[in-house]
């Protein structure tokens, strides 16, 4: 009998870290200006009115309001309704 554990790659794979992706929000909550709604890799969702896309596709509210999530021609639209 063998006194070590195979060393193949198989034992020495580590899954990276979570990159924290996905809503921070929920619909119906206030956010102010500058707070981040979503963070994404692609455009999965479209900034509405009220939200600006980031360089990074994130999305971040420009106006202090209330979260509405929608739709609009089929895609998924996050905007902001003034208070």
């Amino acid at each position: 009998m063998s006194t070590h554990k195979a060393g193949g790659k198989a034992s020495q794979h580590v899954s990276p870290a979570g990159k924290r992706l996905g809503a921070k929000v929920s619909d119906g909550e206030k956010v102010s200006e500058g707070q981040i709604l979503i963070r994404q890799r692609g455009s999965r969702f479209s900034a509405g009115k009220g939200v600006k896309e980031g360089r990074d596709h994130s999305l971040f509210a420009v106006t202090a309001g209330i979260v509405k999530f929608g739709q609009k021609l089929g895609k998924k639209v996050v905007s902001i309704a003034s208070k």
